[in-house]
């Protein structure tokens, strides 16, 4: 035998021996007991080939992949999880990455839809957000308002006559010296601006009647109704002082007591004082260029806003409404008169918790040592922090202190706590919100101030909240068979609705859930608004996944940009029409990649995205489809422009598409050409894979849209792509680049 004769009769490589021929695989092949025929070795039989998730066998060799949300490494041989969180734009809010995959999350009054987007829950679309009269949806949140004449109750929502504290001022007179002082028993707020301007505000702002309320159409008394409020402004200037709101020092703490027991009472010691708004702001003032010293003057000033309220009860026959205003405003400006004197003299406090505050400080006094961090801060691990929620800053021990049982705090930062609506000394220490005070109606009951001791809902009502004031009817004359009924679904209907239907009580029906609202629940009497500028397809929708965003997604640069199908990457909406315009700079190309895209599987290409050159259908066409392919391409645009249109059907949705594209030089095109219409590109999984990376592609275009930032990547490159991937640009490239050389 010999290897001139039919290749010694080797499958492969022959080599003439001493005892004849002898045979040879390549790699990857085996030569089989016959010695001459070579066999394929399935790597992946063998430990997986070594490979973390998937092993697939190919003639001479194999091939490692990765599930989905994995990415393989440069090794060729181990998956990492893709953190999907730090794309751009992956979620709206908040990403969680899970192993393989992530989870988008949405603040406060915010829903998910579209798998990744947050939208504005309308929480007066969900039985009027539970207000008793009227309710106005703003973003993240809502707010209950009452009819003239009435104030929101403690719970938010309610409606009440009666009056939430009020702040107190007291000016006393001895002698020549005037001392005021402005108490808040409750509801204080101190916001520090900076380090030389506060705001303090004492008591509860007389509502404003908003717009666009949704009013009930029960109709409404309140206990006792409050006339329109007095307001008045005044500000006051200090010199040589700065804003600086320190407890006062502990000597002329009692001082103060005395000389408020022995003043005679100066006007309106007795002032209705509703709301106080108190802002402090220094400034520097230099007195031009012939100023001798370079120091500047400091000037403070005090802007203090009142609203004073009027009692009804006080009208007499001698004193009508008009003439109540007239006293009240009389003895609101005498009381401004002493206060301004008070201030001059430094003679003015401001008293929280049982503790007064000056509020200011004289420059001529050197300022103490800055170790103590500024009202309602503590020194924690050498940092000033802000007393958290449910403490206050107790200004003798500067220390932050749980607020006793009976009051709460919401807010941080601040000098008291708020008095629980009873105000005995109940409930938890330190408690950060109103449920935290004892003693409230659960649902199901009410009374007047939402606390016990409570009655159930008669029959024919219902309350699905705690410290409620009164009970919703159910309407229609239904009755619930027992008192103290928790929901409309306690109600006696006489039908029973389904999902993606409401209960009209005025028809007694199911009426389905008119577009762009659903229900995902059994008997009830509203649809929920779809969140944030979603709308559905249909009427009838049963949950918030069928609310979709009908705006064309995407953003058209001039380098680099990227197009999105509606809603992505949830399901688009029925029914829709986009167009994009990709117009490139001058001398520049379009090259696009499409990674994935996924419409109906129909034969009457009902959804269909087209690129061509305009508009007209004659023009050039560079793509078109109506088909999912999940097998990346990228191509190059066959015009210099690309008009592109996505038009969907009534009847069909699925997830649609997120098209990344990016325009070159010129001067490239034949280098671009040559990579994109290369097989190999496509031939492995992993190539694909390089194809949908939403970082690899990024850099890519990068380089592409400017070539100068390539020496951005080169080092990284390293890690960031497979060896095969790297060989087939390197030929490439320097073929491209080799004229020049």
């Amino acid at each position: 035998e010999t290897c001139a004769v039919n290749n010694g009769g080797c499958d492969s490589k022959c080599h003439d021996a001493a005892a004849g021929v002898h045979c040879s695989c390549p790699m990857g092949f085996m030569l089989q007991p016959d010695r001459k025929t070579c066999k394929d070795i399935d790597e992946c039989r063998l430990n997986n080939g070594g490979c973390d998730h998937i092993c697939r066998n190919t003639v001479g060799s194999f091939e490692c992949s990765c599930k989905k949300g994995y990415k393989l490494l440069i090794n060729e041989r181990n998956c990492q999880d893709i953190d999907e969180c730090s794309f751009d734009r992956t979620c709206d809010h908040l990403c969680i990455n899970t192993p393989g995959s992530f989870q988008c999350l949405c603040n406060k009054g915010y829903t998910l839809y579209g798998l990744t987007h947050c939208g504005d829950i309308d929480e007066c679309s969900i039985n009027r957000g539970g207000c008793r009269f009227g309710c106005i949806n703003t973003p993240g949140s809502y707010q209950c308002t009452c009819p003239a004449g009435c104030k929101l109750h403690w719970n938010k929502k309610d409606c009440t006559g009666s009056v939430p504290p009020r702040a107190t001022l007291t000016c006393n007179k001895t002698g020549k010296k005037d001392s005021c002082a402005l108490t808040c028993a409750s509801k204080a707020r101190f916001l520090p601006e900076s380090d030389s301007s506060y705001t303090v505000s004492c008591g509860t702002p007389v509502l404003r009647q908003g717009a666009q309320q949704r009013p009930s159409n029960s109709s409404h008394q309140c206990l006792e109704t409050v006339a329109a409020p007095i307001k008045q402004k005044a500000s006051f200037k200090i010199k040589d002082a700065k804003c600086h709101l320190h407890p006062r020092a502990k000597g002329k703490q009692d001082e103060a007591g005395k000389v408020g027991a022995q003043g005679a009472p100066a006007p309106c010691s007795d002032c209705q004082v509703a709301f106080v708004n108190l802002k402090c702001d220094s400034s520097k003032k230099g007195k031009g260029r012939r100023a001798r010293n370079s120091s500047s003057k400091e000037v403070m000033r005090i802007t203090l806003e009142f609203e004073a309220e009027i009692k009804l009860e006080e009208i007499t026959a001698s004193c009508n409404l008009n003439c109540l205003r007239q006293r009240v405003e009389r003895k609101l400006k005498s009381a401004i008169k002493a206060l301004k004197k008070s201030i001059n003299q430094e003679r003015f406090l401001l008293r929280f918790a049982g503790m007064e505050y000056e509020v200011a400080r004289k420059l001529s006094v050197g300022l103490e040592r800055q170790e103590s961090c500024g009202p309602g801060q503590q020194r924690l691990a050498g940092r000033c922090v802000s007393c958290s929620q449910g403490t206050y800053y107790h200004g003798q021990t500067e220390q932050c202190v749980p607020c006793p049982a009976g009051t709460y705090q919401e807010k941080e930062g601040q000098l008291s706590c708020d008095l629980c609506p009873r105000g005995d000394a109940f409930g938890p220490v330190g408690a950060t919100n109103i449920t935290g005070c004892m003693g409230q109606c659960p649902p199901g009951q009410h009374s007047a101030d939402g606390f016990r001791p409570c009655q159930p809902c008669p029959r024919g009502s219902y309350q699905p909240e705690g410290g409620r004031a009164l009970c919703f009817p159910c309407g229609g004359g239904l009755s619930t068979r027992h008192d103290g009924a928790l929901s409309f679904q306690d109600c006696d209907t006489k039908v029973q609705c389904s999902p993606g239907h409401y209960y009209n009580t005025s028809v007694h029906r199911c009426i389905r859930c008119a577009v762009g609202t659903y229900q995902p629940d059994f008997r009830q009497n509203y649809c929920v608004a779809c969140p944030g500028n979603t709308t559905t397809d249909f009427d009838g929708s049963t949950s918030v996944t069928q609310c979709k965003n009908r705006q064309c997604g995407g953003e058209l640069g001039e380098y680099t940009g990227y197009i999105e199908s509606p809603n992505y990457p949830g399901n688009y909406p029925a029914n829709v029409e986009c167009t994009w315009n990709i117009n490139p700079p001058p001398k520049r190309k379009i090259l696009i990649v499409v990674p994935e895209i996924f419409l109906p599987s129909e034969d009457e290409c009902g959804d269909v995205l087209v690129m061509r050159k305009n508009s007209s259908p004659s023009s050039i066409t560079t793509y078109e489809t109506c088909q999912t392919y999940e097998r990346p391409i990228a191509f190059t645009a066959r015009s210099r422009k690309l008009w592109i249109h996505f038009k969907t059907s009534e009847a069909n949705s699925a997830r649609g598409f997120q098209i990344p594209y990016v325009t070159y030089d010129e001067d490239y095109e034949q280098l671009v050409e040559d990579i994109v219409r290369d097989g190999r590109l496509y031939a492995s999984e992993n190539h694909q894979e390089i194809l949908k990376d939403k970082k690899l592609i990024k850099a890519f275009f990068d380089v592409l849209a400017h070539p100068q930032n390539y020496f951005k990547y080169t080092e990284k490159h390293k890690e960031m792509l497979p060896r095969s991937f790297i060989k087939l640009l390197r030929s490439k490239v320097s073929s491209f680049l080799r004229p020049y050389k």
